[in-house]
């Protein structure tokens, strides 16, 4: 049925109104010239805390963003009121480009990621040798996360008084990973930061652990000016540590080299879902010409893996292909095994 004559004109179709006002639509965004530049200190219920220049501004993330969101560590373009004084609120209408970013999921089957931090240089992952109990399969989450994502691992043992080291070393030596070991004395008297800093200075670090190992104690003699929280205490039945730390904080090293720490939630379990296996091998620079030979798509941790005939050459140490696979296969193992 014809809803119109045949000479229709514009004026007679009738358009249905705009509820939302009469302003149109239009895909295109503004640029935003004159926004200015900022580093994502803390996210809490939506409100993003800032630093611009030298002042601390409390901003919101522009609609025009989307679901696209701001992480501890990003680089970010900010509007409106920057001056950082009480009751102001900004806008973030644009994220930089990331150079680095440290991902985890809730579990293995969980397909949804979570950005823990964007654009940290290294990570810090924290242990205790004792009290509680090292897990080496969390370590190997934490790592495969690290090279993963373009970070640098640090590895930091604390309360050495209660358990030595050399076990750990020994399984983790062929890795080559920097590591600092620490007293729970030393994490008192401020000795440990002294040990750590040397690892910082000039970077942003971030710290994971699980719970009651001492990273915000840590955290905390690092950054003195900037106490983070009361530490927690180890379940004598569970071995595990309330948590301290609830949400990711960056906070800056005052000295001459500068840096930055992020303290991060202490975790229980990382999840490696989001996690390609072929581009760990990246973090092996001396095991990746041996993969030239191997079949398509291979993940090198099978039958017919061409490294395990370039190693038994003498291309590379075989301590190093084991430390590969050992990762690999993490995805595989409950982190409590």
């Amino acid at each position: 049925m014809r809803r119109y004559g045949k000479h229709t004109d514009e004026d007679d179709i009738r358009s249905r109104p705009n509820r939302k006002g009469n302003r149109p639509r239009t895909h295109i965004r503004p640029k935003h010239e004159d926004a200015g530049e900022g580093l994502v200190l803390t996210v809490d219920r939506g409100r993003l805390t800032c630093l611009v220049e030298d002042r601390v501004v409390m901003a919101m993330k522009a609609r025009e963003l989307g679901r696209k969101a701001a992480v501890v560590g990003d680089r970010v373009a900010l509007v409106g009121d920057l001056s950082g004084k009480k009751d102001t609120l900004a806008r973030i209408v644009r994220i930089e480009e990331r150079d680095s970013v440290l991902r985890r999921t809730a579990d293995d089957d969980d397909p949804y990621e979570r950005v823990v931090v964007a654009n940290a240089d290294q990570l810090a992952i924290v242990t205790a040798l004792a009290d509680p109990e090292p897990r080496p399969r969390l370590i190997d989450r934490c790592l495969v996360a690290a090279f993963d994502g373009g970070l640098t691992p640090l590895l930091v043992m604390t309360k050495s008084d209660l358990a030595p080291p050399d076990e750990l070393l020994e399984l983790y030596g062929a890795l080559d990973i920097p590591y600092v070991v620490t007293s729970r004395e030393e994490l008192e008297n401020g000795a440990a930061a002294g040990l750590v800093r040397e690892h910082l200075d000039g970077k942003i670090t971030a710290f994971v652990g699980h719970s009651g190992v001492g990273k915000t104690t840590l955290v905390n003699t690092l950054v003195p000016e900037d106490r983070r929280r009361v530490t927690g205490h180890v379940n004598a039945v569970t071995g595990r540590g309330r948590h301290t730390t609830t949400s990711a904080l960056a906070l800056p090293l005052s000295s001459e080299a500068g840096g930055w720490v992020v303290d991060t939630p202490g975790v229980r379990s990382f999840g490696l879902a989001h996690i390609d296996p072929s581009r760990v091998i990246n973090a092996f620079p001396d095991l990746v010409p041996g993969t030239e030979g191997c079949p398509r798509a291979c993940s090198h941790d099978e039958p017919d893996c061409a490294l395990d005939a370039w190693v038994a050459d003498g291309h590379a140490d075989p301590a190093r292909l084991y430390s590969l696979r050992r990762l690999l296969s993490t995805r595989e193992r409950k982190e409590g095994d």
